[in-house]
């Protein structure tokens, strides 16, 4: 009888000392899992150089518990056009600068300024603890196959500012940063550069058109021929038969004409 409160003592212990390795390892995963989703993060509608893409901004808490008032977006250079969605909680405004020399755009234009940053300002302030999302159509460069592209971003509070805007240095990765910038990797290029698929190729354009049951266009002729052929005797076959017909029936009154005049002689 003796032995049973020293046996519940260990298995006691043991739950408690379970309890607890699961409780920090619990404050581990927290305070690993909350900063990463608390960035300023941005997801493009596609990564492909040269395309068309719309890039959404999110961040998910204020300044250290003070609401957002504003969140201000720098467009890295070689994006010379930048055209923000409208959001109804916040005002938007393009900032503009000079570029010189002037460059032309893929539509042949030339441009002497570029959309430096694009600014939403609350009508009123996000509070703490929720998250909003902004989006800005741009180009992505054709040339910058496999590069990272940052959008430093700058978040303003009633209380405060954080600036997302550090850019990884060689070796480093995002994730060892504490404000690190909002940014993306470019992939190879997509067709056209505006989300098409490619253009046809050379056999593709000398190949003969398809006519609409699967056949292509040199061996219609063919089949029309053969068609018309078919058409042609079926119309000679009728119009024997009608022919026949007809000549059955002549006979038919000529025998009845024949047939009357003889019982008239007799």
């Amino acid at each position: 009888m003796s032995t049973r409160p020293t046996l519940a003592r260990p298995a006691n212990r043991l739950a408690t000392r379970l309890a607890a390795t699961a409780g920090a390892a619990g404050l581990v995963v927290l305070s690993i899992a909350g900063p990463a989703s608390a960035h300023v993060t941005v997801t493009p509608s596609t990564t492909a150089a040269g395309s068309y893409t719309v890039l959404t901004f999110s961040n998910g808490h204020g300044c250290e518990g003070s609401p957002t008032t504003k969140v201000t977006i720098q467009i890295p250079e070689g994006i010379n056009a930048a055209t923000p969605t409208r959001q109804p909680f916040y005002d938007v405004t393009k900032q503009m600068e000079q570029l010189n020399p002037p460059v032309t755009d893929s539509h042949g234009n030339e441009l002497t300024e570029r959309v430096g940053t694009v600014t939403y300002t609350a009508k009123t302030a996000l509070p703490d603890g929720y998250r909003d999302a902004f989006e800005v159509q741009v180009q992505i460069p054709e040339d910058v196959e496999g590069e990272t592209m940052n959008f430093p971003t700058v978040q303003t509070c009633e209380q405060g500012e954080t600036a997302w805007t550090e850019i990884p240095q060689e070796g480093q990765s995002a994730d060892d940063l504490e404000s690190p910038a909002p940014s993306f990797v470019v992939t190879s290029a997509e067709g056209d550069g505006h989300g098409g698929s490619d253009a046809a190729t050379d056999d593709d354009a000398e190949a003969a058109p398809v006519s609409g049951d699967g056949e292509s266009a040199e061996e219609a002729p063919a089949d029309a021929e053969q068609e018309a052929a078919a058409s042609d005797g079926d119309d000679s076959s009728n119009g024997l038969a009608i022919a026949g017909l007809a000549a059955g029936v002549i006979g038919i009154l000529v025998g009845a004409a024949a047939l009357a005049r003889s019982r008239k002689t007799a």
